[in-house]
């Protein structure tokens, strides 16, 4: 951080802001399908089609597990994500999107790729690269992430 007075408090004010906004333009994009930002987090997630354990997808998508659980069960009725025990421990449960899920990924993706392009020439990659290094700093626990070419520009 800077020694500048008032610039820890002015960066946590700064992407608040930046993290609500960029929230409701996504959400707005979403609401037409009746999904949530929370939902799109899920479902970027679990795009990269590897399947992840539910404690995984609570942490990254930032949900208690309880809400994760409410969400997740949202989301298979609509035949976007399904739930398998895990091959390797057979105590957790792994989450994946259905074929269903994963076309509508895709098309919710370009959606909100357009909105986002609407502000014009976002340097989208470098936020991203800035804000991991930013996190990986914050919490030197967690592993660097690589840009998702599936994520919604998080």
């Amino acid at each position: 951080m800077s020694d500048v007075p008032g610039a820890s408090a002015d960066l946590l004010r700064s992407l608040t802001r930046a993290e609500r906004l960029l929230s409701r333009r996504v959400g707005a994009v979403l609401a037409e399908d009746a999904l949530t930002v929370e939902a799109w987090r899920v479902l970027c997630l679990l795009a990269d089609g590897q399947g992840h354990p539910m404690s995984e997808v609570s942490t990254e998508a930032s949900l208690p597990p309880g809400t994760l659980t409410k969400l997740v069960d949202q989301l298979v009725d609509r035949n976007l994500v399904y739930r398998r025990i895990d091959p390797v421990d057979r105590r957790r449960i792994r989450a994946y999107l259905t074929a269903r899920g994963r076309r509508e990924h895709a098309r919710l993706d370009e959606r909100v790729r357009a909105s986002l392009a609407e502000w014009g020439a976002l340097p989208v990659a470098e936020l991203i690269d800035q804000l991991d290094d930013l996190t990986g700093r914050l919490d030197p626990t967690r592993q660097r992430q690589q840009p998702a070419s599936t994520a919604p520009h998080r």
